[in-house]
């Protein structure tokens, strides 16, 4: 080093306090770790989602339910599921008979006769027979087979809303709909849609269809053992014929007709 030369001094940022004050005055790094997956976490998500589809389904369900008070069905699920079944085997149109028929036009005979045949304590119960609920149980409780208890109100809700068969989510779908119609709908008009959507054979549906087809008369003018064979055959519209009337199936009509009479005739219709 030449003499008269100062050894130069370290620049101020090599200094251990210059060092110290960068390292203060820097942000901090921050390492991010992703959340940790967890079962309980998934399943309170899961519950999440689920109950806010129900709700959805309940809430939409309720107003459709709630519309058909004033709105005429044009078809029910039971029609569609024939329609589809006919489409798919090329069968010719018409794929069903169906017409509908205002309550108004609908004489007293026939809902009186799908009482007595199908549900006496109609116009008592809120849509759930516990009378037959219990005798069923106690029947299946002693050996036999667990039959149906279904109302009116109960055969209604899967006509026309559901699919045939004995699935315990499609009794719980029926149950539901059943308690909606009883809240939002009159015994009237339960009995109305019921009479205008039930099968009385494989490819008919509703009163007037039935009465047009099997007995070549409107149904205004049907008389009360004609009534009688009608809802003789609601049981099991695809085993019975009303073409050919089985003398198992007249016994019952005639059993039938006598019952219209013995649960009050024309003065049950006015406790709807």
């Amino acid at each position: 080093m030449n003499p008269g030369m100062t050894e130069p001094e370290e620049p101020p940022y090599a200094t251990p306090v210059a060092t110290a004050a960068l390292e203060a005055a820097a942000p901090p790094v921050v390492t991010t770790v992703g959340p940790r997956w967890s079962p309980w976490g998934f399943l309170r998500c899961l519950w999440y989602l689920g109950s806010r589809v129900l709700v959805a389904l309940a809430l939409s369900s309720a107003l459709l339910v709630g519309a058909l008070r004033w709105i005429d069905p044009p078809v029910s699920s039971f029609m569609v599921r024939q329609a589809l079944v006919a489409w798919r085997i090329d069968r010719t149109t018409p794929y069903f008979h169906h017409s509908w028929m205002p309550w108004e036009r609908i004489p007293p005979v026939l809902p009186l006769a799908v009482i007595a045949g199908e549900d006496q304590r109609f116009a008592y119960h809120h849509g759930f027979d516990r009378v037959e609920l219990r005798k069923a149980l106690a029947a299946w409780h002693r050996g036999g087979r667990l039959r149906g208890a279904s109302t009116i109100t109960q055969q209604t809700a899967k006509n026309l809303f559901l699919w045939p068969g004995r699935s315990w989510m499609r009794k719980g779908l029926e149950a539901w709909f059943a308690a909606l119609m009883e809240v939002l709908w009159s015994k009237q008009r339960i009995l109305e849609v019921y009479l205008n959507v039930v099968q009385f054979s494989p490819s008919t549906y509703g009163v007037e269809a039935a009465s047009e087809r099997y007995f070549d008369r409107p149904v205004d003018d049907i008389t009360l053992s004609q009534a009688a064979l009608l809802a003789a055959v609601l049981p099991a519209p695809g085993a019975y014929r009303l073409d050919h009337p089985s003398a198992r199936l007249q016994r019952r009509a005639d059993w039938i007709a006598d019952q219209t009479q013995r649960i009050g005739g024309r003065r049950y219709l006015e406790r709807l």
